[in-house]
């Protein structure tokens, strides 16, 4: 019995230890803190909520960032940054707000200018919590309204607009040849088009007193000099671009390494023009004006008709022939091309080349209206605005009618279609207005464009309104002033007004083109005195040749 109640309790002991050691709870592993992650509540930029995207914003703006977490204030420097166009890390102060769940930057900027302020997912709570998802804030800085210069009297400011602008083509002139530098990075490339505009320019710089009729006299000769014994020429007709230093072509592209007719014929405009000022009787200027009427006639016009056809042609390689195959048809910037051609006493066109080639028998016509304003000769809301000022920086419109147009009336038209699409500004663009407007041919941030109604990228440059002022002198004065007072201390410079600017995504150009600065000091002139359209169209070629084209002007 004994042994029996031994065994018992064994057995009892041995069941509640098993039953001990299957009911214990098995030790489950470590769980780590909850970190909640939070989001963004809301904006205001100077007390406004627009989105994420604010333009006109002052230069000390204030930007409240709220969010739904009280911030560790110590990761808000590195997950809230704000940065310019270019990349550049901005400074700014930090405040805080609403038991620290509202962080206020308060940044100094700078007037129209870009910048992002970024607001990245390392942004932590008190309680350890990331920001949900990151924001970007794009803010357009203001226009500064201060005047940059002194303000002084419009005369006074045609007087330095000029003055600055002619240093483009005689301070910055080539030193071998004399002729115009493409733009300010050119080095030896010269442009013969550009050339010619300079040289209209540095006239009405010698008849103002900004340059000596000696040291006058004396580029033209350089220049002349240059065009006659070292420029390459093909039929008489000079390239688009020329190395200055030796007069070899520069090739404007991979089949254009030859004779360009229209480049051409803003040189010869311009040295027309020249030879017509300089009328002493000195043999000085006696040889200039010889010289010049050699380079002119030398000019085979006849020859660019491919063949005797009823236009002329643009281009001609002495490798590539005429590959290129363009017709100067218009409407558009090269008038003066068939005027020249028609006015040569040794390489004359006939009328029918004219009315066939450059008028297309007609359908130059345009007639339509395009913000109120009835556009006779081109293409739909007229285009850029160079095409009313190249050929006229010599042929005076002024009262100038044909079969085709009212010359006048073509150019005032095509000026005011331009300037009311930039006072309506359909596309919404930063800064256009009845004081901001031009749209034409000229550098954009990264390229080149030539802008108008119907290709606006947003970019305005001042030689489209200044050289405006014959045809629309209210409109482009404002525009000027704008330019000078309110844009200089990014827009003015060494030689004039720099080429072009964005006011929607702010950039400026660094660049001076020949192309672009020659025109203003020649049309402003124009206004002022009509000096060079007197020259021009003083000519005996010229009044002879556009009368055998069927032009009527009081100035033929």
């Amino acid at each position: 019995m004994r042994d029996l109640r031994i065994y018992v309790g064994l057995y009892l002991s041995l069941l509640l230890f098993a039953c001990g050691k299957s009911s214990s709870p098995t030790p489950a592993p470590p769980v780590p803190p909850v970190t909640t992650s939070f989001s963004f509540n809301t904006l205001k930029v100077n007390g406004t909520y627009s989105g994420f995207t604010y333009v006109n914003v002052n230069s000390t703006p204030t930007i409240k960032l709220s969010f739904l977490a009280a911030l560790d204030k110590s990761t808000v420097g590195t997950a809230v940054t704000l940065k310019d166009k270019a990349g550049t890390a901005i400074p700014y102060t930090v405040t805080y707000e609403n038991a620290d769940s509202t962080v206020i930057v308060s940044p100094t900027l700078s007037y129209i200018s870009k910048y992002t302020l970024s607001v990245a997912t390392g942004l932590k709570s008190t309680k350890g919590g990331y920001l949900q998802s990151g924001i970007d804030v794009n803010l357009t800085t203001a226009i500064d309204a201060a005047d940059k210069f002194p303000v002084i009297s419009d005369d006074a400011l045609l007087d330095l607009v000029q003055k600055q602008t002619v240093k483009y083509f005689y301070d910055f002139g080539h030193p071998t040849s004399g002729l115009a530098r493409e733009r300010n990075t050119s080095g030896d490339v010269v442009t013969t088009g550009g050339s010619g505009f300079g040289i209209m320019g540095m006239v009405a710089a010698v008849n103002r007193g900004f340059i000596t009729r000696a040291d006058g006299l004396a580029r033209m000769q350089k220049i002349v000099g240059f065009l006659k014994t070292k420029a390459v020429r093909f039929h008489g007709a000079f390239p688009h671009w020329l190395n200055g230093a030796t007069g070899a072509v520069q090739p404007f592209s991979n089949l254009d390494n030859g004779a360009d007719l229209v480049e051409t014929a803003f040189l010869m405009e311009g040295l027309l023009t020249a030879r017509q000022y300089y009328s002493g009787a000195g043999s000085d200027e006696t040889t200039l004006r010889a010289d010049i009427t050699t380079l002119y006639n030398n000019v085979e016009w006849d020859w660019f008709r491919q063949g005797g056809q009823n236009v002329l042609y643009w281009h001609w390689s002495p490798s590539n022939g005429w590959a290129i195959n363009m017709k100067i048809t218009g409407w558009n910037e090269a008038l003066v091309v068939y005027a020249l051609a028609a006015s040569s006493p040794t390489h004359g066109i006939p009328k029918e080349v004219y009315d066939n080639g450059w008028a297309s028998n007609g359908s130059i016509k345009n007639g339509n209206t395009y913000y109120g304003v009835k556009l006779p000769l081109g293409m739909a809301q007229g285009g850029p605005l160079f095409f009313e000022h190249y050929s006229f920086l010599g042929i005076n419109p002024t009262g100038l009618a044909d079969a085709y147009a009212n010359y006048e009336d073509q150019a005032k038209a095509h000026s005011l279609i331009n300037y009311n699409y930039c006072v309506a500004n359909p596309n919404s663009n930063t800064g256009y207005g009845a004081n901001c407007w031009g749209l034409t041919a000229s550098d954009i941030e990264n390229g080149y464009t030539a802008s108008s109604p119907t290709n606006d990228v947003g970019v305005i440059s001042p030689t489209a309104a200044i050289s405006s002022l014959p045809y629309t002198p209210t409109q482009s004065m404002a525009a000027l002033r704008f330019f000078y007072y309110k844009l200089g201390d990014k827009m003015w410079g060494d030689y004039g007004f720099k080429d072009a600017f964005n006011l929607t995504n702010p950039w400026f150009a660094s660049s001076y083109l020949a192309i672009d600065q020659g025109p203003e000091i020649v049309m402003i002139e124009n206004y002022r005195s009509g000096l060079l359209w007197n020259l021009f169209m003083s000519c005996p070629e010229i009044k002879t040749g556009m009368k055998g084209l069927g032009f009527t002007s009081p100035n033929l």
